[in-house]
């Protein structure tokens, strides 16, 4: 299995949108393109994969055309020739999983092939996590079939570890767009810089919001808060032990209301319009960040401070919190900073997004935010 988040498109059905299709999914850095004509392949970027599929029954052609890889229906007595005779060409197995015999075929071809393609007829993901588990620690790439971007997702996140690629029919433009969305939406990276705090204040009482999400964040991880849209602090979850209270390591007491977090592809959301079933980034002090599920929102009235804090370059970021000791932020090595007793000159962490926002999204226009 491979680190990567691999977005294969399956063009056999795109009909009269396949020069669209092609064209999206050239912009859109899609990993490979899935098609049984080897003359629909010639022509394309080199930095698009080109892979040919055979079908059961099917006839292996003789000539592989710009293929790169070739996918072969169940075990086949060519398959070690085809590999001896084109060394320049990646050789896998499909295999599609309806029954306990199928699925000992896939664990198989998952440990065994250069390229795993599977197709699982039901919709639970349970034979997919015994694939991953039987796959664990082998060399090959393991595709798995989806029906729409919301299912792709979900594969890539199955066992915390995921399936290697996607493959997704594409019917229309926007499916590839979405497949690459899907892939990015569970993990990635954020830049974090050191802010220096300039000033604490005390402002008096309004509503904070807790997010309560359905995951363990980790000890020096936590959701990005700021008053601002191009400045934020990373709020840490309450996972580290407290005097008076237990440890809720799936809450972040983010700070007021009004504040943005960041979620999955950059859209801002304020902390007033998170549900149960949103999804939130967790950032860890390496930057590291992965999308999770919001829960619930606890939104009460509290006593607020009001963080100011400067980046080496001169860009200021605001952070309104709840006025308490056990609200807290990060900062560099993880330090854990109780924020009633911020002062100027600490250092804590935070991310500077350069983008004005208009309903969340990034958008280049003048916004001044004060």
């Amino acid at each position: 299995m491979t680190d990567q988040r691999l977005c294969w498109l399956d063009i056999r059905g795109a009909g009269a949108a396949t020069a669209a299709i092609l064209e999206e999914a050239v912009h859109q850095r899609i990993d490979a393109l899935v098609t049984a004509d080897p003359d629909s392949l010639a022509g394309l970027p080199p930095t698009v994969g080109r892979v040919l599929v055979i079908g059961d029954g099917e006839p292996i052609p003789a000539d592989f055309g710009a293929a790169d890889t070739v996918v072969l229906p169940g075990p086949t007595a060519k398959h070690a020739e085809l590999v001896e005779s084109h060394p320049g060409i990646r050789f896998g197995r499909y295999v599609q999983i309806v029954d306990a015999p199928t699925l000992e075929e896939a664990c198989t071809a998952a440990r065994n092939e250069a390229v795993a393609v599977l197709d699982f007829r039901d919709p639970t993901k349970i034979p997919l996590e015994i694939v991953l588990a039987a796959a664990a620690g082998a060399n090959g790439t393991i595709v798995t079939l989806a029906h729409d971007a919301e299912e792709a997702e979900i594969l890539y996140g199955v066992l915390e570890v995921g399936s290697d690629g996607v493959l997704m029919a594409a019917t229309q433009v926007g499916d590839a767009t979405a497949l690459r969305l899907a892939a990015s939406a569970g993990t990635g990276r954020i830049e974090l810089v050191e802010l220096e705090v300039t000033r604490t204040r005390h402002v008096g009482m309004g509503e904070r919001a807790c997010v309560d999400t359905c995951t363990y964040f980790g000890k020096n991880e936590g959701i990005l808060v700021g008053s601002h849209s191009k400045g934020m602090v990373l709020c840490v979850s309450e996972t580290h032990p407290l005097p008076y209270m237990p440890t809720r390591p799936f809450r972040v007491n983010a700070g007021a209301i009004h504040s943005y977090t960041v979620g999955p592809n950059g859209r801002t959301q304020y902390l007033s319009e998170l549900e149960a079933g949103s999804k939130v980034l967790a950032v860890d002090t390496d930057g590291r960040a992965r999308a999770v599920t919001v829960g619930r929102v606890k939104i009460e009235t509290r006593p607020l401070i009001s963080i100011d804090a400067v980046s080496a370059d001169g860009r200021t970021v605001n952070l309104i919190l709840q006025d308490d000791w056990h609200v807290r932020v990060l900062g560099p090595g993880g330090a854990v900073l109780n924020s009633t007793e911020l002062k100027p000159g600490h250092r804590i962490l935070g991310h500077l997004p350069t983008a004005d926002r208009h309903v969340g999204y990034p958008i280049k226009e003048f916004c001044r935010e004060q």
